[in-house]
């Protein structure tokens, strides 16, 4: 929902649930265990659960994956042990679920829509890997497909957490100082100010006397006038 000042709020609960269908559930100790997100999680602020689609598999190799029809490189995940592993994520909530797909053909992430989907119930995060995924398992159960850039992964669980973590931030209690999330960058649609800490100076180079002066009305000018700038110079698009 976007406010009347052009700011975008969160609609509905903050999510606390993220379902996630991946190959590697381990990958997301790194979530769970470090920073900001762990704290978040140890506060009971989100939680997650990982289903692997080798547990829905019918063969006695547990296969999830087989050859492209019309040829081709790679491998291509199955449509049913990924249906099956929506299905069963779904079954773990009484409200709307929401399924996103991480792919490149998916359209950019923005604060814009991390915020949209701090609003959901709950996630299912699909990671997939190998060539991609049946076409008619994203056709069928999912309903939006998410891209971090112009570049291939070898597979959606780093993006997944890309997500978590941005979406994580954004849930009350998360961060210590919750203006932290309101002055990140995209917040008001700009790049973040330049910012200094201690020593005065470094390497010969002095911190801004603006940033010393004391004077809070005159820094927050400074750090409007050096957003714009900011982003002027390197997301002229943001403006």
């Amino acid at each position: 929902m976007v406010g009347p000042d052009g700011s975008v709020e969160v609609t509905g609960a903050a999510v606390v649930a993220f379902e996630v269908i991946t190959l590697f559930p381990e990958m997301f100790a790194a979530i769970e265990r470090s920073g900001i997100t762990r704290r978040a999680m140890e506060r009971k602020l989100w939680r997650a659960n990982y289903v692997n689609p080798r547990d829905f598999a019918t063969d006695a190799h547990r296969t999830v994956d087989d050859r492209p029809y019309g040829g081709g490189p790679g491998m291509v995940m199955m449509a049913e042990p990924l249906a099956q592993s929506i299905a069963s994520c779904r079954a773990r909530h009484a409200g709307a679920v929401k399924v996103v797909h991480f792919s490149p053909a998916g359209e950019r992430l923005t604060h814009r829509r991390v915020m949209e989907l701090a609003g959901a119930q709950a996630l299912v995060l699909l990671c997939g890997r190998y060539e991609g995924v049946d076409q008619r398992l994203i056709d069928r159960h999912v309903d939006l497909e998410v891209s971090l850039g112009d570049f291939v992964l070898s597979g959606g669980e780093l993006p997944a957490m890309v997500l978590m973590d941005a979406i994580i931030r954004q849930l009350p209690g998360a961060l210590n100082d919750a203006n932290s999330a309101i002055e990140d960058s995209f917040v008001a649609g700009l790049l973040d100010c330049p910012h200094y800490t201690r020593p005065e100076t470094w390497e010969g180079e002095t911190v801004p006397d603006v940033l010393l002066s004391g004077d809070h009305a005159r820094i927050r000018r400074w750090r409007a006038e050096q957003a714009l700038a900011l982003t002027r110079k390197r997301r002229p698009d943001l403006l």
